[in-house]
């Protein structure tokens, strides 16, 4: 460094801001210049100020992620951390792809932008700039959970690292496998996905590395396969813990050798594609009981991403509402509009087919109710329905006992909930999810009958008042007015 102390730029137009992280930064005995707007921010670093800038995007006078690859030739060695409130996909793909050194969702925990400017000053070389950008696709949620899922993929995007993106059923694998297809340096050559679970045991080789003419029964010209026509791009294999053990062997050669001969060929052909697999299972268990290769695991899990389930990201869904009304109206079904009260009974849902099960339920009401407008009475019936014909909703444990006691309706419905079910396999958290599904109405009908009284409340249930507080907050029940 040129200083004993270091120089951080802080450049944003709101003061509150150049405040507080002004503050964290000067408690860790740094100096710091303030800029109110990009031409002082671009004088700051032509003059050769700073060792360290954090900007905002937009600010007086232009885009900051549009300077930043003149910034970035002028000092190439001066790292830029952006932040910015517009918190989709494609501002972290943009401040990557420009040359930034990391990117910040507003609001942002100050603990974490020190890190990263510590990081910044250690390291100070910035990554080579990248001036493409490309669209975002379909990728929807400003969530924390989604934030850290678009940084993770900013990172690694323009590599040619193997992804394992994990995740539950409906959460949206393949959309972030076509995403990190569409920013990486192979955009312009093909994205091939492949359903692993879809493919017969016996032709699993054959629809990945292709085949010769008269190879089997049946094989009446040459094929391609998957990694042919994937050559230069991109190959998704999706459902990888369905692909069984002998076809993990062959799979597993490929990509120690970098090459593969077609079924019944003699030829060695050179693979040149990036590999991403995705699964909904707990690939590390399966190693454990002997139904999937552990050298295989290490050589799909270089960069593993975790998709976050809805119910982890309920503050996404009114943006995810919003799309996939859209996307029906686009469709060619009728135009409707969603209020506010709409939202939020959507936000109280659990959603173990998680977004998946959010678009299915918009597109049927779409479909199935007159009117312009989708009120909380028509969501809640919906919901209603689908809990009561499983049909992807939550099994609902509080039916209407007709007979018999709770045990043996709980009993009932669990065994339905398993049969709708491919496999009769119902996706990860079922234990939190049934949970869940008597904690919250059994809760709201004791606040209910002791009128919001949290103490009554308490004794009745049997729980400390804290759990109970910390429980409603968890829970997101909303406590009718206290009356006595």
């Amino acid at each position: 460094m040129s200083r004993s102390k270091p120089n951080i730029i802080v450049a944003d137009d709101d003061l509150a801001i150049r405040i507080v992280v002004g503050e964290a930064l000067r408690q860790e005995g740094w100096q710091v210049l303030e800029a109110e707007d990009l031409p002082e921010l671009e004088r700051m670093v032509r003059g050769g100020q700073g060792d360290v800038v954090v900007s905002d995007v937009l600010m007086p006078g232009g885009n900051s992620l549009d300077a930043l690859p003149d910034m970035i030739k002028e000092r190439p060695d001066l790292p830029f951390i952006i932040m910015s409130a517009q918190n989709t996909l494609s501002t972290a793909m943009a401040a990557a792809n420009q040359g930034a050194f990391d990117y910040l969702p507003k609001p942002f925990d100050i603990d974490e932008l020190v890190a990263i400017v510590k990081k910044a000053l250690k390291d100070n070389s910035a990554p080579v700039s990248k001036q493409e950008e490309v669209e975002e696709g379909h990728l929807i949620g400003r969530s924390p959970a989604m934030q850290d899922i678009y940084r993770a993929m900013a990172r690694v995007a323009q590599t040619d690292l193997t992804v394992l993106i994990v995740g539950e059923s409906g959460t949206g694998k393949e959309l972030v496998a076509r995403a990190l297809h569409a920013h990486s340096a192979r955009q312009e050559n093909p994205f091939v996905p492949v359903n692993m679970a879809a493919i017969p045991k016996e032709l699993i080789e054959s629809e990945l590395f292709g085949h010769e003419r008269g190879a089997f029964t049946g094989a009446e010209s040459r094929t391609l396969g998957r990694f042919g026509q994937a050559k230069g791009g991109t190959l998704f294999l999706d459902e990888i813990g369905d692909m069984p053990l002998e076809a993990q062997t062959r799979l597993l050669r490929v990509l120690q050798e970098g090459e593969y001969q077609t079924v019944g060929g003699q030829v060695s052909i050179k693979t040149n594609v990036r590999i991403i697999a995705a699964t909904n299972k707990n690939l590390q268990n399966m190693v454990k009981e002997g139904n999937f290769r552990e050298d295989l695991f290490f050589r799909l899990n270089v960069v593993p991403l975790i998709i976050p389930p809805l119910r982890n990201r309920i503050e996404d869904v009114p943006d995810l509402a919003e799309h996939f009304l859209k996307k029906a109206t686009e469709s060619g079904l009728p135009f409707k509009s969603m209020n506010e009260s709409a939202k939020k009974v959507l936000q109280s849902f659990d959603w173990p087919g998680n977004v998946r099960e959010l678009e299915n339920l918009l597109h049927r009401i779409c479909a199935l109710h007159s009117g312009n407008l989708i009120t909380a009475q028509i969501v809640k019936e919906e919901l209603d329905r689908s809990t009561s014909d499983l049909a992807g909703g939550p099994v609902s444990i509080m039916a209407t006992i007709s007979g018999g006691n709770l045990s043996q309706t709980v009993r009932q419905h669990l065994d339905q909930y398993f049969d709708y079910h491919d496999d009769g396999i119902p996706p990860p958290g079922l234990y939190q999810r049934i949970l869940r599904e008597i904690e919250r109405p059994l809760i709201q009908k004791v606040l209910l009958v002791t009128k919001g009284n949290q103490v009554k409340a308490s004794e009745m249930l049997g729980l400390n008042r804290n759990t109970l507080r910390k429980k409603i907050n968890e829970l997101e029940i909303s406590v009718p007015l206290k009356t006595n």
